[in-house]
């Protein structure tokens, strides 16, 4: 193939380029390519160049050798000079849309060829040229020379490899300036980067080795003495300082960093032997295969992408590589990371049943040991067969002596990992075979402690793993979860809903299999009283058989719930007060008694019942609290001895502090029956001269109730009742004078004024007949309107106390 030439000349010094013209040209090239290639081989001397230049010093300016994509497709290879005072001279050739080098050499490739002319030809329309003689290996630099440069640069050729990797797979990256004091370093760069870019991409890369201005080239990568270098903060650029501060942290590129190794160890023929392994471009196992064979130490990451690639293509690499990739990565070593070890453990999986024991067991000891002292708890141990035949056995024999003791102490002072840690101990436990007898005990507690404590641990992946791998490890920890349920279901509950736990074999289970019961009864119905018969069902057992399956249940329906009056009541019906003993159930009866609303009866029902089963179980204070209630109950029902006022004031105070529940039920009884038609007149009198503020309340608020109204507005009799009690005692105290007389004004007042004067007439008659002629004076006089009611309350009071 032959390539058309240009040569671009600027007679004289000037601003860039702005007088070059083109003394040589193939008529083959269109004069759009020439317009378009025109700006592309200016030249700009470097900042501060003299006018006049011995040839030492021309020759000491840099040279920008390029290479540059035309909108067409087509190529443009330049190598342009500075001529001193006449300016620059540039030769260039042209490659067509789709063709290449003679001989497919890389552009770089041409930085030392021997046709390259630094002054204009004698002749304006020069010959194709067919081929291009280099000076010396690719780039024209020999493999010793580009060795060296690559160790000089060892700290930057990570980074740089991966900015031109970048730049080359998308045309939106930062375009990547190096910055050398010699244009040739940074053909050597280029050279560098060439070498180890997939050909397809290396055939593509746009550069120039020299510019005064990156910002305005359209190439690539681009080099720049340091007087000309952007800063470094500018989000165009990603600038690489030959020479200057070395670069910090990783480049978290493994490709780069690997292929950087290569470079430093002088071995570029690796590079050719990677690209024939399958594999994406730039994918980074291929070059870490290679380069672990060959015997170059890489970091974990990019071990990582080795093992990784392998594990995904074992076939591709004979026993030989295979042998040398394990080799390598079974090397000891402070810096493997946890997903170099995960990695490990997908090549090993991949290889195992196809690899002898000899490639399988270092690997597979690798694990295991990097488990037990490296702390990764996600990590996961490698299969049992790994370890096949006699030298796998021995293998296992070293890990023993080697890990055992320290293996069981961790097991036994408890794995400091939590769960997943305690876990993958167990199981590397079973691998090596050692003795867990003595500590499976104590392992097995704290195990189903910190699943019931924390049960998001529980999601740990390996577990149903282990459960599934370990007979006695299973039945023992089944065993431990469900005998602490009772005191936990809610724990246990939400543990089961991470992890579906193996309820298989003969085991009972019965606390956990309520737990695992208790969302879908809870989702079917909010009767907690039919959830509860749902999941007393789910254990399968009689609470009267096994009491603490009662104590689950309760948790499980009602968790931190205080139980109603009416629910409680339905509770203690389920079974005896001796289950409700044992499972200790009972303090959510007392506490479903003492915590029922003043207007539920069932709270002293349930009290009654509570007193009665549980005599040797309640406090002092708590049985006050009870008594008080269960003697609301007979109050209520007319069962309680006489003395009311002084039996409620003495419970109260063996109570206290008594819950106002507790309190409003017992006064809001007596009260209530003191208003009653029937009322007991002695403990009416025992009342009104008790003293208790409270207990006057509490006639106040029963007096002032919706029933009591209707009375007075249809009972005569009950009517006249009422203003004979509350114009009667005047020398019981201060608080029931303020007592009744509110009543009087405020209840009784409101409900006579309503009468019709026929009704009034029957109250009058009902006074009358309960008292005497000067009872009716008294009335007549309460009743009249225009009489205030202080002076006249005590003038019915004398008149009363006179009658």
């Amino acid at each position: 193939m032959s390539l058309a030439q240009l040569h671009y000349t600027a007679p004289t010094a000037g601003d860039g380029g702005s007088a070059g013209r083109f003394t040589a040209a193939d008529t083959a090239i269109a004069g759009p390519v020439r317009a378009e290639a025109g700006p592309l081989l200016a030249y700009e001397a470097p900042a501060g160049t003299p006018g006049r230049l011995s040839d030492g010093e021309l020759r000491a300016l840099p040279v920008a050798f390029g290479f540059s994509a035309l909108s067409d497709g087509s190529h443009l290879l330049s190598r342009t000079v500075a001529l001193g005072a006449a300016g620059f001279h540039a030769h260039a050739v042209h490659i067509p849309a789709e063709a290449a080098l003679p001989g497919r050499l890389l552009p770089v490739a041409a930085w030392g060829a021997a046709g390259w002319l630094s002054a204009p030809p004698g002749r304006a329309l020069p010959d194709p040229l067919t081929a291009l003689a280099l000076s010396g290996a690719p780039g024209g630099f020999s493999r010793e020379w580009l060795g060296d440069f690559a160790v000089s640069r060892g700290p930057w050729l990570a980074a740089v490899l991966g900015d031109i990797r970048r730049t080359s797979e998308d045309p939106s990256a930062p375009q990547v300036v190096l910055v050398e004091r010699h244009s040739a370093d940074v053909a050597r760069w280029i050279a560098l980067a060439v070498a180890v870019l997939p050909r397809e991409y290396a055939e593509r890369l746009t550069f120039t080795t020299y510019t005064r201005r990156p910002g305005s080239a359209a190439h690539r990568v681009v080099g720049v003495l340091p007087q000309d270098a952007p800063d470094v903060r500018d989000p165009r650029f990603r600038v690489h300082v030959g020479g200057g501060p070395r670069p910090a942290g990783q480049t978290g590129d493994p490709w780069a960093a690997t292929a950087a190794r290569v470079w430093r160890h002088r071995a570029p023929e690796l590079f050719r032997e990677a690209a024939e392994l399958p594999g994406e471009p730039f994918a980074a196992g291929p070059l870490a295969v290679t380069a672990l064979g060959a015997g170059i130490a890489l970091g974990s990451e990019e071990r990582a992408a080795a093992a990784d690639w392998a594990a995904v293509r074992p076939y591709a690499l004979d026993e030989k590589r295979t042998q040398q990739l394990t080799d390598a990565l079974t090397v000891p070593g402070e810096d493997r990371t946890s997903a170099e070890c995960a990695a490990a453990l997908r090549l090993l999986t991949a290889l195992d049943g196809r690899a002898p024991a000899s490639v399988t067991a270092p690997l597979a000891a690798l694990l295991v040991t990097e488990a037990v002292r490296g702390g990764d708890a996600t990590l996961e141990p490698p299969a049992r067969s790994a370890f096949a035949g006699a030298a796998g056995e021995h293998t296992v024999g070293t890990l023993v002596a080697e890990l055992g003791e320290d293996l069981l102490a961790e097991l036994t002072a408890g794995a400091t990992g939590g769960v997943a840690r305690t876990v993958q101990l167990l199981r590397i436990a079973r691998l090596l075979g050692l003795d867990r007898t003595d500590v499976l005990p104590g392992v097995v507690r704290r195990l189903a402690g910190a699943l019931l404590a924390d049960p998001e641990a529980g999601a740990c992946p390996a577990l149903p793993d282990l459960l599934d791998e370990q007979f006695d490890v299973r039945t023992a920890l089944l065993g431990e979860l469900d005998r602490l349920t009772p005191d936990d279901p809610a724990g246990a509950e939400r543990l089961l809903s991470r992890v579906a736990l193996p309820f298989t074999g003969t085991q009972a289970l019965p606390h956990l299999r309520m737990c695992a019961a208790a969302p879908g009864a809870k989702a079917r119905g909010a009767d907690r009283v039919a959830v509860l018969h749902t999941v007393l069902r789910a254990a399968g057992m009689s609470p009267f058989t096994e009491p603490l399956v009662l104590r689950t249940a309760v948790g499980l329906v009602w968790g931190e719930d205080t139980p109603t009056a009416a629910e409680g009541l339905a509770l203690l019906a389920e079974t005896t007060s001796d289950a409700h003993r044992t499972a200790g159930t009972w303090r959510r009866l007392v506490d479903a008694a003492l915590a029922a609303p003043a207007d539920d009866e069932d709270g002293p029902a349930l009290a009654h019942d509570v007193l009665r089963g549980f005599p040797q179980e309640l406090g002092a204070r708590v049985r006050a609290c009870l008594l008080l209630l269960d003697f609301a109950r007979e109050v209520r029902s007319g069962t309680a001895e006489p003395g009311w006022a002084e039996r409620v004031r003495a419970l109260r105070e063996r109570a206290e502090p008594v819950e106002p529940s507790v309190r409003d039920h017992a006064y809001d009884a007596v009260a209530r029956r003191l208003l009653a038609p029937d009322r007991p007149e002695a403990e009416l009198f025992a009342c009104a001269h008790s003293g208790d503020g409270e207990l006057f309340a509490a006639y106040g608020r029963a007096a002032r109730r919706e029933e009591v109204s209707a009375l007075l507005r249809t009972d005569p009799g009950y009517t006249a009742d009422c203003f004979a009690v509350w114009t009667s005692h005047p020398h019981a105290g201060a608080d029931w004078t303020r007592t009744r007389t509110a009543l009087l004004d405020e209840v009784l007042r409101p409900a006579v004024r309503a009468l019709s004067p026929q009704e009034v007439a029957a109250v009058e008659a009902c006074v009358e007949s309960g008292g005497t002629s000067r009872t009716l004076d008294a009335f007549r006089a309460w009743n009249r309107p225009a009489r205030s009611l202080g002076g006249l309350g005590r003038r019915i009071a004398g008149r009363v106390r006179r009658g």
